[in-house]
């Protein structure tokens, strides 16, 4: 059914594409900007922007996997964040990142093309998260910026809490020529070793694996790529954390996919609701939590 709502759309906007490495996806063109969206987990491939080089970072090692999400990307995290908080062996950010979504509607106009691609909750899942919820990840894709929102809504007759991300690997020139701007001032957890609460004093560098959580964020925060002359801004909306993650040459040795160095030419600067920013549903009513991703040059 849903191949009838993409072969109406114009195709140079909005089409279904194949790849070995990642499956069926939806392709978005519009002012010279292009997108890729994967089915499985609804996951965000690509992005290049009108007149810029591709800002999302992707492995060359990714490989489609059922049931898990590709190396690189934006991973959705959902309906937890991290480990979920009674343990076991519940996979680590939630079920959602490599499950089939189905899409919900798609369309295109002069200035942008869109797809929606939706994620319900069912028996299979009640012993990981008995809850009834639906998951809706709108991408719109304009010539300079894409935004990604993450809606969810509570289906069922019980409130629920949830915590959750955009998982964003960014494409950079060189990570020990990067910075992170717009988090000075915050309060952090830093889970490289013993969880630790600490105070951001200046922008983010990178010298070793960073893995942090950033607590009472401001809206804005921006990826200063030095090597590459340009600044990526992250924008969020109905988000009060963020990640900022690099796993550094040991534990991308441990990962196994992310490609020789493949450590040095990405960042992940995370649109959350992680730690204490957890997320309360109550029956019939819904979260969004979104974000616009911007480039400038730095020049």
């Amino acid at each position: 059914m849903w191949e009838s709502l993409i072969d109406e759309l114009p195709p140079d906007r909005v089409r279904v594409v194949e790849n070995g490495a990642y499956g069926p996806a939806i392709a978005l063109a519009a002012g010279g900007a292009h997108a890729t969206v994967a089915l499985q987990g609804a996951q965000l491939l690509s992005w290049r922007p009108a007149h810029h080089a591709e800002v999302i970072w992707l492995s060359p090692e990714a490989q489609r996997v059922e049931g898990k999400s590709l190396r690189g990307g934006t991973p959705v995290c959902w309906p937890w964040f991290g480990q979920h908080p009674e343990g076991g062996d519940r996979p680590a950010h939630g079920f959602a990142r490599g499950a089939p979504w189905r899409i919900h509607h798609a369309g295109a106009d002069e200035h942008a093309s869109m797809v929606a691609l939706s994620f319900e909750t069912g028996p299979q899942h009640a012993q990981l998260w008995p809850h009834d919820a639906k998951a809706m990840l709108l991408v719109t894709l304009g010539a300079d910026a894409i935004d990604l929102e993450l809606r969810t809504s509570n289906t069922g007759r019980e409130p629920f809490s949830l915590t959750q991300a955009l998982h964003t690997y960014f494409a950079v020139g060189d990570i020990a020529r990067t910075r992170v701007l717009g988090l000075e001032g915050c309060n952090y957890i830093d889970t490289v070793g013993p969880w630790t609460r600490r105070r951001e004093h200046g922008p983010v560098t990178f010298g070793g694996e960073v893995d942090r959580i950033y607590l009472a964020t401001p809206a804005m925060i921006e990826i200063d790529d030095i090597a590459n002359a340009r600044r990526i801004a992250v924008e969020s909306r109905g988000s009060r954390s963020a990640v900022v993650w690099n796993p550094w040459i040991e534990k991308s040795a441990r990962l196994g996919d992310m490609g020789p160095e493949g450590y040095r030419r990405m960042v992940c600067v995370e649109t959350a609701n992680a730690a204490d920013d957890v997320v309360t549903i109550t029956p019939g009513d819904h979260h969004v939590m979104a974000a616009t991703y911007r480039v400038r040059s730095s020049l």
